[in-house]
């Protein structure tokens, strides 16, 4: 790695092992770099923690951190890990030293410069969410089917309006979509019936890392 990549700095909150609560990967030994950061502020946000403070660190050291778990799959996340510039780069690089690399960001931010190996999970604000006017469309068209489309729905109105834009945008023709209960908020049983009911093209995903350590924002 270039010396001037690998002095480029970060701000970080977190790097920490545990399992893929969420995405097609769920259950599956992850390291999570937690970028501090974000422009949003959800109504259901379970990471508030990550908006100010964190460590600056070097890129080398963020990579050196993420080795020494051994891990074969890496989850860059925040905050909003696209609103620090060098996330472009950490990215990139975790993709060269031979990772999976998934980033979840959400949807406010251009995916553009995203390095095409890594799944980007990009969620579509609802209008319960209160940053409804702060999701991207512009990043639709950018969408592969190696990413993934998240919803996490607060309501009913919530699931009706995400029902209404997946066929508006043919969205499951262009890769998976997720919908996400709000955790302690809206009931996974009664979102699965909704789904069943309306044959909705999409996964129902709760937050497993919630489930086995009691409302743990990852572990």
């Amino acid at each position: 790695m270039p010396l001037h990549i690998a002095d480029a700095p970060l701000r970080i909150t977190e790097i920490f092992y545990s399992l893929q609560g969420e995405t097609n990967r769920v259950g599956l030994p992850t390291v999570f770099v937690r970028l501090t950061g974000c422009p949003l502020r959800c109504t259901y946000c379970d990471t508030a923690y990550a908006f100010t403070g964190g460590e600056t660190m070097a890129m080398r050291k963020i990579l050196e951190q993420v080795a020494s778990y051994g891990a074969r799959y890496v989850t860059v996340t925040g905050g909003e890990p696209l609103a620090q510039k060098n996330c472009i780069i950490l990215l990139r690089a975790l993709c060269d030293a031979d990772y999976e690399v998934s980033l979840e960001t959400g949807g406010a931010m251009d995916i553009a410069a995203v390095d095409a190996r890594v799944m980007r999970v990009v969620d579509i604000k609802t209008p319960a969410s209160g940053e409804l006017s702060k999701n991207r469309w512009e990043n639709l068209p950018l969408i592969t089917p190696h990413d993934e489309i998240k919803f996490v729905l607060c309501d009913e109105a919530d699931y009706l309006w995400a029902k209404e834009l997946i066929t508006q945008h043919q969205l499951a023709s262009k890769c998976p979509i997720l919908f996400s209960p709000v955790h302690g908020a809206m009931s996974p049983t009664q979102l699965a019936e909704w789904i069943l009911r309306d044959r909705l093209p999409v996964r129902l995903q709760v937050q497993l890392h919630k489930i086995l350590w009691h409302n743990a924002a990852g572990h």
